[in-house]
């Protein structure tokens, strides 16, 4: 493969993981909402959403395995990960108090930073900033920056 054409390449996964996380993100706020069997909500978004026109909006084509990694790693890992997650809030902070859709985005996180070694520290951090922007602003940004750093350099050392 030429330089360039790695280039392309690497740029498309990048964007198709990025659109994977997002997916994953919302996947885990239905599932948190709904309840739903997981295998039932995956193939819902694999049938519906990855890479889909809904409502004149086109969803991201997006790394099917990874986004299914994420789905079913942070809901077969949900109390280790929530654990993690509650061990660096601070005091008198509780998960109940967190938006739902904050708590995805943190619970998807750390389960990168735990059970994906393959993607880098800084990726993993900067990839959930930018999901975040998606739904929130700066401050809370920087909230998500803080606590995924604080969970990286444990688990990561």
């Amino acid at each position: 493969m030429t330089e360039p054409a790695a280039r392309e390449s690497s740029g498309k996964r990048s964007r198709s993981r990025s659109a994977a996380r997002l997916a994953a993100v919302q996947a885990l706020y239905q599932l948190d909402m709904e309840h739903a069997p997981v295998t039932r909500l995956l193939n819902e978004f694999h049938q519906h959403r990855l890479g889909r026109e809904i409502e004149d909006a086109q969803y991201a084509d997006a790394e099917v395995a990874f986004f299914d990694d994420v789905v079913k790693g942070v809901d077969a890992r949900r109390e280790e990960i929530d654990r993690t997650i509650a061990a660096r809030l601070a005091k008198g902070w509780a998960l109940a108090r967190l938006d739902r859709t904050m708590l995805q985005i943190l619970r998807c996180g750390t389960y990168e930073l735990i059970a994906r070694p393959d993607v880098p520290l800084p990726s993993v951090i900067t990839e959930y900033l930018d999901v975040a922007h998606a739904f929130f602003d700066q401050r809370e940004a920087n909230f998500v920056n803080g606590l995924l750093d604080a969970i990286g350099k444990e688990v990561r050392g």
